[in-house]
């Protein structure tokens, strides 16, 4: 047998190995198929104030266990609050705020009869409590200028302020056509869809009026239960269209109230409405809210992006207090720093320095350092 055929030979019996892909975890092989795409989670947008606008489910959350988060959450914090050792504001810093505010900007007193504007769209200014409540959610996370001109542009195209039949007939897609001038048109459409159906499922017309006569407590929880109605929006409806004493904080009053020291700096807007809520007298809730919102955009230095210069009225009057809270969160760390803790044969043991003393009770801190 010639090399040549004795070659092809054993050509014929070898097996022939076939180069095995790379898996897809190997980052050199061109070959290799790409990951497989992960599942993007779909955030619920938030409004100004924290309001829940649901989009999507794709996370496998159900509108009515959004809805039982919701109401737990409040029932919390109605009972405890959020910060329940956290003493500011006081009573009496409420009324002087209010009233720096009043002689800053006029005294803000609530009328005796509730009126809806045909001129612009306003946060909860109407008798009709569906009509506040649809009001609220067009000026959500956009301006005063913004909202007008959606709310003039709804009523345009549908003929009234309440032509909620219409509406409902209409879609959504023609409710998001005739508010996108607005912004947000594709979520506040649906959230507004969503609110005339239920209801209509729920009381059989497209009214909320019962909640007039109710307890605050009771018209909270109800308008809370609706798909897209926050603490904010649901305050809103409260303090402008029912007339009861409640403390909605929208973007402004969030940030002053921060500025101020009177709320913890990490405080979310929901927090902050529910600790300012018990916080504030009921007596001046709402000239304080109105006030803080006026001051708010006003103000060159509580504006957003405003820079202090030390010329603010109000923020001069709480000077003192906002540094002795920054005082006080700045020992606080410094006795958590002292706290020495080491590892020994019997577990953790923590020392701390005997010059640091706290006095909590007459919120006076004392440092001495060595």
């Amino acid at each position: 047998m010639s090399a040549l055929t004795r070659q092809s030979s054993r050509l014929r019996s070898t097996p022939i190995k076939l180069k095995r892909e790379a898996s897809p975890s190997s980052s050199t092989s061109s070959l290799s198929p790409p990951p497989p795409a992960k599942t993007r989670k779909i955030k619920h947008e938030r409004s100004d104030s924290d309001t829940l606008l649901p989009v999507k489910e794709e996370n496998g959350t159900s509108p009515s266990k959004l809805k039982d988060r919701k109401l737990k959450l409040h029932e919390k914090n109605h009972i405890d609050g959020p910060f329940p050792s956290f003493a500011r504001p006081t009573p009496t810093e409420a009324a002087e705020a209010h009233r720096i505010l009043s002689s800053l900007h006029g005294a803000k007193v609530r009328p005796t009869q509730v009126v809806a504007s045909k001129v612009r769209a306003g946060c909860g200014d109407s008798p009709s409590v569906l009509d506040a409540l649809v009001r609220t959610i067009l000026s959500q996370n956009t301006s005063d200028t913004n909202s007008t001109r959606a709310k003039l542009s709804m009523d345009k195209v549908y003929g009234s302020s309440d032509n909620w039949d219409k509406v409902v007939l209409g879609g959504k897609d023609k409710l998001q056509e005739s508010i996108k001038c607005g912004g947000l048109s594709q979520v506040k459409s649906k959230v507004i869809i969503q609110i005339l159906n239920q209801s209509k499922e729920k009381y059989g017309k497209y009214s909320l009026d019962h909640l007039h006569n109710e307890s605050t407590e009771k018209a909270m929880e109800e308008l809370l239960s609706f798909d897209g109605v926050g603490p904010k929006t649901a305050s809103c409806v409260l303090l402008f269209c029912l007339q009861r004493e409640d403390f909605a904080v929208d973007t402004h009053v969030h940030r002053i109230t921060g500025l101020l020291g009177w709320r913890p700096k990490n405080a979310n807007r929901e927090q902050t409405y529910h600790h300012l809520n018990k916080r504030i007298p009921d007596e001046h809730k709402y000239g304080l809210h109105v006030l803080l919102v006026t001051h708010g955009k006003k103000c060159d230095e509580c504006k957003a992006g405003g820079k202090s210069t030390g010329k603010c009225e109000l923020r001069k009057a709480f000077k003192n207090e906002v540094m002795k809270g920054e005082t006080e969160q700045k020992v606080k760390k410094e006795i958590n720093d002292k706290v020495v803790k080491r590892e020994n044969g019997h577990g953790v043991k923590e020392e701390k320095d005997e010059n640091v003393k706290v006095e909590v009770e007459d919120v006076k801190i004392e440092v001495n350092k060595p």
